[in-house]
């Protein structure tokens, strides 16, 4: 259970606030998958966890983090042109935390829906439409200027929005499904369509696109398909293909070194370890985000709640006067 809630948590934190949430795929999930990659690779086999759950927490690191490759057993992949343990056999033991994190950030996209559904279900506009309608005339730099473009885009193209167009959306790295949920909740999209698109987009196919990607990075994969693509083009230059195969090899060799499980040093001597970890300035660190990030929510909320009350007041003096003048 904490397992489950920890990663859709990070998965909620990640999506919800309207573009000011954490980072959490950069700060865990990115870094788990990171770092039991290199520990596979290391070690030459996978079942290098004690349990489902033995990932990245708040309070506790992985039990396989720093343990030696001996503690596992002998390889169980073999080394082939570096290669040691395949993509395959990596995705399964990271990939129900990447789900997890996934169905979080989905959910995460449910208030933006959810408050412009009822803002368009009582016959006024939500904040972030009537943000956008007044947002032409601002200067905001060129960034902003496209941002803003892109957004206007999406708007005059709202009646294009269906079960794929939100699928698409919630597939790919996109700053912009905010205003995807906005628009679906004011033009009246069924909860469902955008709930089940949502969660299919983002937990399984774009989740899947991060993880892949980082395990053939880490894995030495990608870097491999590159190498022998530079070895292609630059084949074609007449005396360079020599030098390049000799650095290519030292490269490897170096590689082959870093990746080779070095044996177990038994020693008495006791080391004194510092109390103050960087385990611990990390934890501060995303805890003042943390604290940051609710206090945004905060603000925002009661800005809003004074915008609601500073309206009632503006209407009640315009009654107040209008009834005054007629008199």
């Amino acid at each position: 259970m904490q397992f489950g809630l920890w990663w859709i948590a990070l998965g909620v934190a990640s999506s919800i606030g309207l573009g000011s949430g954490l980072h959490t795929f950069v700060l865990y999930l990115g870094p788990h998958i990171a770092l039991f990659t290199i520990k596979a690779m290391q070690c030459g086999r996978v079942d290098i966890k004690t349990a489902p759950y033995d990932t990245i927490q708040l309070k506790k690191g992985p039990s396989w983090l720093d343990k030696d490759c001996s503690e596992f057993g002998p390889p169980l992949f073999a080394p082939l042109h570096g290669l040691r343990v395949p993509l395959s056999h990596i995705l399964p033991q990271v990939q129900m935390e990447a789900v997890l994190w996934g169905i979080g950030t989905a959910l995460g996209e449910l208030p933006p829906y959810f408050i412009s559904r009822a803002a368009q279900l009582s016959g006024s506009k939500s904040d972030a439409m009537e943000e956008l309608g007044g947002s032409s005339n601002k200067e905001n730099g060129v960034i902003a200027n496209h941002l803003t473009q892109i957004k206007y885009w999406l708007l005059s193209h709202s009646q294009y929005l269906n079960f794929f167009t939100i699928l698409m959306l919630a597939s790919v790295p996109n700053p912009l499904f905010d205003l995807a949920g906005i628009m679906c909740g004011q033009f009246g999209i069924s909860f469902w369509k955008f709930f089940l698109a949502t969660v299919i987009g983002k937990a399984i196919i774009k989740t899947h696109i991060q993880t892949v990607f980082i395990i053939s990075v880490c894995n030495n994969q990608l870097l491999n398909w590159m190498e022998n693509e530079l070895i292609w083009v630059f084949s074609f230059v007449p005396g360079l293909a020599p030098i390049l195969l000799d650095v290519i090899a030292k490269l490897n060799s170096v590689r082959d070194k870093y990746l080779g499980a070095s044996p177990p040093v038994t020693s008495n001597v006791k080391v004194k370890k510092w109390g103050f970890s960087f385990a611990s300035i990390w934890n501060g660190v995303v805890w003042l985000m943390l604290i940051n990030f609710f206090a945004k929510i905060v603000t925002e909320t009661a800005k809003r709640h004074l915008k609601k009350q500073q309206e009632k007041e503006l209407e009640s003096l315009d009654r107040s006067s209008a009834s005054s003048t007629s008199s």
